[in-house]
């Protein structure tokens, strides 16, 4: 995430950056030493998406301050 937003790590936490996922469960992450997004949690495909053949799961990275 760091490399494609061009950003040095030590710029990830000062401009806050994280992921928000809609549901309660936060399955990604960044990681901080790396700027990496992450899976935080295990993910279930079975309990997610029981009957869709095609299983997505939205999140997004927030910044903050201009780009």
């Amino acid at each position: 995430v760091a490399k494609d937003l061009a950003l040095q790590l030590p710029a990830l936490g000062e401009r806050g950056a994280r992921v928000s996922d809609k549901g309660t469960t936060q399955y990604f992450a960044l990681h901080g030493k790396t700027g990496h997004l992450v899976v935080a949690e295990r993910i279930d495909r079975e309990q997610l998406c029981r009957l869709v053949e095609k299983c997505v799961l939205r999140c997004e990275v927030i910044v903050e301050g201009e780009m």
